[in-house]
């Protein structure tokens, strides 16, 4: 790996650690990617992250093809989405999945987040899509999550788990734990009856108003508040 390689490696495992610890994700289960030319790096299949180190983190390249030179494990079993979150949204520059407790289980119930707090509007729209299921690792889901992700960058995957993108692994990492923050908000608001919703209107300007938060020279970025 070159020096530049080596240092994002590092930092993709830096944030499959920190997301274990944040408490969205447990064990080997979710992944991390960020781009790098001609495709991205990800963490390994089955490893758990604490027993990796940064050479353990895989290249793929845009074409799928994770050669078996470049690399010393094979990627996560999930690298489609990713490759197809990348080619998709040129602004993507990281990938974080997590089978975060609140989010699965809104997931479970194929169900996404409506309008029940503005900060729903955080991902990109009125509300945090749940895209269809498929078998894990297929390319079925990740259409599905391509799809879902339109005009957004976050959703919710029936029966699995969260996936989030940002324009970089602290902001992609920050971005899912505030998703993981709603997820659990709106479980609890569902035990008190059905959720009474923001309008359309009003969710309109809080997502033109997100367009220009935050210390980002014009760009969306940091957390509200």
């Amino acid at each position: 790996m070159s020096d530049a390689t080596t240092d994002l490696a590092a930092a993709i495992l830096a944030t499959a650690r920190a997301m274990n610890a944040s408490g969205i994700n447990r064990g080997s289960a979710g992944n991390v990617s960020a781009r790098c030319d001609g495709g991205f790096l990800i963490t390994p299949t089955g490893m758990a992250y604490d027993d990796c180190e940064p050479a353990d983190m895989v290249r793929v390249d845009a074409d799928g093809t994770a050669a078996a030179s470049q690399n010393r494990r094979k990627p996560s079993s999930e690298w489609r989405f990713h490759r197809d979150i990348y080619a998709a949204r040129p602004e993507a520059g990281a990938v974080v999945h997590a089978h975060s407790p609140f989010a699965t289980a809104l997931a479970c119930q194929e169900q996404g987040v409506p309008a029940f707090h503005y900060m729903v509007a955080r991902f990109g729209g009125a509300d945090v899509r749940c895209a269809a299921y498929a078998t894990f690792g297929s390319q079925e889901l990740s259409a599905a999550i391509v799809s879902a992700l339109d005009g957004r960058c976050a959703c919710l995957m029936a029966h699995h788990g969260m996936v989030v993108f940002g324009r970089d692994l602290a902001h992609a990492l920050a971005l899912a734990v505030e998703l993981e923050t709603l997820c659990e908000q709106y479980w609890r608001v569902l035990q008190l009856g059905a959720p009474r919703l923001l309008p359309a209107d009003e969710m309109t300007r809080v997502i033109a108003k997100f367009a220009t938060y935050g210390q980002q020279g014009g760009q969306q970025g940091g957390q509200q508040g």
